[in-house]
């Protein structure tokens, strides 16, 4: 790709995904200085100039969530500073997100508080996959391309040939997501039925769908602790199903969720590479790579041309 304009940079979240969008645009990764001073203050210095350049700036909000959004901040003021003309922040996990509205009095919407300073800090562009709530692009008063990696987990599961598969919607909420990754493998799809009695706790009540003696994909915009997963693989073992595979564009694994999901009821997790996966994870656990899709959207933002192609085609 040959822009001479265009610079992409790395915060401390993810260097390799930002290294593979860089490299398959055919740019190298930007220069930039990230350190801390003793009191723990972040210091940015963008080591080549930026003046009048398309500055994208690669950092998923995972953990620790509350010091890459800082970095973040300080990355997206340098740059404005340096006089860059565009300042796009490709945020492929956008934290925060499940604070969207408020479920009870003197609660933050903490989403929207994200998306206020993210602006005023800067950035005059969003790019991010898979949003926990879509209504979270109102947030924003800038331009947001929300991406989703349904197309390429849909192509991945249609390599493996399954049989019997029934879809899997954790909740009401997946049950778009669900719905349509159904449609793409040609399969029936469930939803379970859930309440939280508190924050990353959740019991199955009901299971809407025929599940026995069947192969369950279940989809999540996001895996967290594990423990909801592995509530709804214990309830749809408990109603006859197979071990299932689990799907998520985004796997924050908090806390011990990777040891969590070694559960026997669990086939094989398929999540993305928009957080940065810890090395000591086992082979049940499969990375699609975002890169492609996020490199030909970059190309796309820069170059001129649709975003909608990018639902249907995952590809660069």
């Amino acid at each position: 790709m040959q822009h001479h304009s265009l610079r992409i940079f790395s915060g401390s979240s993810n260097p390799k995904l930002a290294e593979d969008i860089a490299g398959r645009l055919g740019v190298e990764l930007g220069r930039i200085k990230l350190t801390r001073f003793k009191s723990g203050e972040i210091y940015v210095h963008y080591e080549e100039s930026i003046r009048n350049c398309d500055v994208f700036l690669v950092q998923s909000l995972s953990h620790p969530i509350n010091e890459l959004f800082v970095e973040l901040l300080v990355m997206i003021d340098a740059a404005k500073r340096a006089s860059a003309r565009t300042v796009n922040i490709i945020v492929p996990y956008y934290g925060y997100a499940r604070q969207e509205r408020k479920s009870a009095p003197r609660e933050p919407i903490s989403a929207k508080m994200v998306a206020d300073v993210l602006t005023t800090a800067g950035a005059t562009r969003v790019l991010t996959i898979d949003l926990h709530a879509a209504a979270i692009q109102g947030f924003f008063n800038i331009p947001v391309d929300h991406l989703t990696a349904l197309d390429l987990i849909s192509g991945y599961l249609k390599t493996k040939n399954l049989s019997d598969v029934v879809v899997v919607s954790p909740d009401a909420g997946r049950a778009s997501m669900a719905e349509k990754l159904a449609s793409r493998l040609d399969s029936p799809f469930a939803i379970m039925i859930k309440k939280r009695p508190a924050h990353n706790e959740s019991v199955i009540t009901h299971v809407i769908g025929d599940v026995e003696g069947r192969t369950p994909v279940i989809i999540e915009d996001l895996i967290d602790t594990g423990t909801t997963i592995v509530n709804v693989v214990e309830g749809l073992k408990e109603r006859g199903a197979k071990n299932s595979i689990i799907c998520a564009t985004h796997g924050l694994f908090s806390g011990p969720a990777i040891v969590r999901l070694e559960h026997p009821g669990i086939e094989e997790v398929v999540v993305t590479d928009s957080i940065a996966l810890p090395p000591d994870h086992s082979s049940r656990f499969t990375v699609l790579s975002v890169a492609p899709m996020l490199a030909r959207a970059t190309r796309i933002i820069t170059e001129g041309g649709s975003i909608d192609k990018l639902l249907e085609d995952a590809g660069i």
